[in-house]
């Protein structure tokens, strides 16, 4: 009777740390994500459209890198349509992403972003930004995506190249992969 007592316990102790172990690995991307808003690690910009004043500051360059990738299970070719510029702080710039779907139906990707150095992230300001928003494209469809930025003129000194980078992914794909 005993020997069944302490099996009963170690079974409801192993599922209690079961049920924990899941909650927490539930709970590490919401953490993870706020983890990064409060130091900035991660390199994470803005999600959302901002509003902005133009201040330039015509005595600081600073140049800014275009890097993409696509994830490797996306039919997609995505490159920026410069590899980098010269912008000055306080000053609105645009830039152009282009992306052709190589599947032969309707795909749906995402663009994530990326800012480097970690410090610059929060002085990098997106205005308008194909990465808000999940993109459609019908078979064979190539787009030209764009990005409307603001460096902010309080960018640190020692700060004088700032690399954007996109990682493209097919949604659709993702979805299943996070599913199973």
């Amino acid at each position: 009777m005993l020997k069944n007592r302490g099996n009963a316990s170690l079974i409801a102790q192993l599922l209690l740390m079961t049920v924990a172990m899941f909650g927490f690995g539930f709970l590490l991307v919401p953490l993870y994500d706020v983890f990064c808003e409060i130091t900035g690690f991660g390199g994470r910009t803005n999600t959302e459209a901002q509003i902005v004043a133009e201040a330039p500051d015509l005595s600081r360059e600073i140049r800014i890198e275009f890097v993409t990738t696509t994830n490797e299970y996306a039919q997609f070719e995505f490159a920026a349509d410069t590899d980098s510029m010269t912008v000055n702080p306080g000053k609105m710039y645009y830039a152009t992403f282009t992306a052709k779907n190589l599947a032969g139906g309707k795909k749906v990707a995402q663009a994530v972003p990326s800012v480097a150095p970690n410090t610059a992230a929060e002085y990098f300001t997106k205005i308008e930004c194909f990465c808000f928003e999940s993109q459609e494209f019908v078979a064979d469809e190539e787009r030209a995506m764009p990005l409307q930025f603001i460096v902010n003129p309080d960018l640190p000194e020692f700060v004088d190249t700032i690399t954007l980078s996109y990682t493209f992914f097919d949604t659709a794909r993702v979805a299943a992969i996070t599913e199973n």
